[in-house]
């Protein structure tokens, strides 16, 4: 969504090549189901919306930066409909939702739950329709090519089992996610960090890496993929029960079931513990199954395809690893350390999310960054852009052993020992892909930055610094050249 937003803006400034590892339609933006969070409803403001991010953030959002993503969604929207978004309405009017720690119904949602798509469509409709922007799938980006600053980047092509350069005068990371590095995971095959690991290696700084959101409810089915509940279905009233049929979310925070993704998800894995179960249970089932089928047609077909008809019982659930705050480090309009190298979306660290991201403002960073990348980018000076003919696909090696590491000592609930741990077994590692190379520089940059951030805040808890420590609220940077440091 960041790359097409980018894209579109950079059409009228000269030819702009969009570079896809998989599909176009492969990404997290894809499978995001619950909406964009903007304040367009009639008894919303955007300083609500700024409030909201805030608090969610546990002190550690940039405060510009949140001013910037909320008071330039509204047009961002009215944009996306004016080129065909088709959101769902009440009549003629939007219809708006809500999600955990939001304060007001202000979250869009397209077909129910298939906001993501939508939006990628309507992107990619507009994109594609521009003559000077052109499209190269299954073409894995390997390494950015380095030379006062960023003058390009080296594409795989497995089948030939060679690389290509192509030089270009600027370069926007919008890889995504990096959920991959993690053994259960919400994200699709696609995000394995490779935008931060390549940035890293180009000399870029890492903004707040140890942040890894874990959604609290993917769905916990034996030989199921880790199949994401929307949050939005706990904003239509789901209730979470552990396996004995007890409400347990009280015990944990007043806003029960709304309570913020990261204390939501420890308190599923504590439940877990305490009743000695491989998950809990999501339970919708009082709205009635009409209800569900049209509201989350998506979810109910996914569901039902494993075996679980949400409209009549509850749903098996476990946290996973869903989304990055930190990544590639950059200011207010994607540019980063290095010359002629930017950042949008998931795979940049603008300080928008903080220690924690509020539900569904994601899906704006990437439209309002986006737009915001672009135009800056328009300004690079550098060499022309030299397009190969030919596609190409990636072919990972084996990664199983990196997201075991990374699950079990950087997930959820995290320690010294376990970190240093990480990082020890992680070194020892050959990895057999680029693309499994960057999944272990991601797990190893994530582990030495949770390591050094002594203290719990937002989506990082340690259970030997349980507590926030204001000596800690400062954005942890680490690059090639230095170790980590707190700013």
């Amino acid at each position: 969504m960041a790359g097409l937003r980018a894209a579109i803006e950079l059409a009228e400034a000269g030819t702009v090549l969009v570079v896809a590892k998989d599909s176009l339609r492969e990404s997290s933006s894809e499978y995001a189901q619950g909406g964009i969070a903007v304040a367009l409803s009639d008894d919303d403001e955007v300083e609500l919306h700024e409030q909201d991010t805030l608090y969610a953030g546990d002190g550690l959002c940039d405060p510009i930066a949140v001013r910037t993503l909320v008071e330039g969604g509204p047009a961002a929207i009215q944009e996306l409909i004016e080129w065909g978004a088709a959101f769902d309405r009440a009549g003629s009017k939007l219809a708006f939702t809500r999600e955990g720690a939001h304060s007001r119904n202000r979250i869009l949602h397209a077909h129910g739950d298939s906001t993501g798509r939508e939006i990628a469509r309507t992107l990619y409709h507009k994109a594609s329709s521009l003559p000077n922007v052109t499209f190269r799938s299954y073409a894995a980006t390997t390494e950015l090519l380095v030379e006062d600053g960023v003058a390009g980047a080296m594409i795989w092509d497995a089948d030939a089992r060679s690389e290509f350069p192509i030089s270009a005068r600027a370069v926007l990371l919008a890889t995504g996610g990096l959920g991959r590095v993690f053994l259960n995971t919400t994200n699709p095959d696609v995000a394995t960090g490779d935008g931060v690991a390549m940035a890293y290696r180009a000399g870029a700084e890492i903004g707040d890496i140890e942040f890894v959101q874990f959604h609290p409810t993917a769905l916990a089915v034996d030989g199921a993929p880790r199949f994401l509940l929307s949050e939005a279905l706990r904003g239509e009233g789901a209730l979470l029960r552990n396996t004995r049929g007890e409400r347990f979310m009280e015990r944990y925070h007043p806003l029960g079931e709304l309570a913020p993704r990261d204390v939501v998800a420890r308190a599923i894995v504590s439940e877990m513990s305490r009743t000695a179960a491989p998950h809990v249970f999501l339970d919708l089932t009082h709205r009635g199954e009409i209800f569900i089928r049209q509201r989350f047609p998506r979810i109910y077909e996914t569901c039902l395809r494993y075996g679980v008809n949400i409209g009549l019982d509850p749903a098996p659930v476990a946290p996973a690893a869903h989304y990055a705050m930190g990544g590639v480090r950059t200011d207010l309009d994607g540019r980063t350390n290095v010359a002629r190298l930017f950042a949008a979306g998931e795979a940049a660290c603008t300080g928008v999310h903080g220690a924690n991201r509020l539900a569904s403002n994601s899906l704006l960073e990437g439209v309002v960054f986006g737009i915001r990348a672009g135009r800056a980018m328009r300004e690079a000076k550098g060499a022309g852009v030299s397009v190969p003919g030919f596609a190409a696909r990636s072919v990972p090696g084996s990664a199983a052993e990196i997201q075991r590491i990374a699950w079990e000592n950087c997930g959820i609930v995290r320690s010294a020992e376990g970190l240093r741990e990480a990082a020890v077994q992680l070194e020892a590692l050959a990895p057999q892909s680029p693309e499994e190379r960057n999944m272990r520089q991601v797990a190893l940059l994530i582990a030495r930055c949770a390591l050094a951030r002594q203290e719990s805040r937002g989506a990082h808890f340690r259970t030997d610094y349980p507590e926030t420590r204001e000596a800690f609220a400062r954005h942890s940077v680490v690059s090639k050249q230095a170790d980590v440091t707190f700013r």
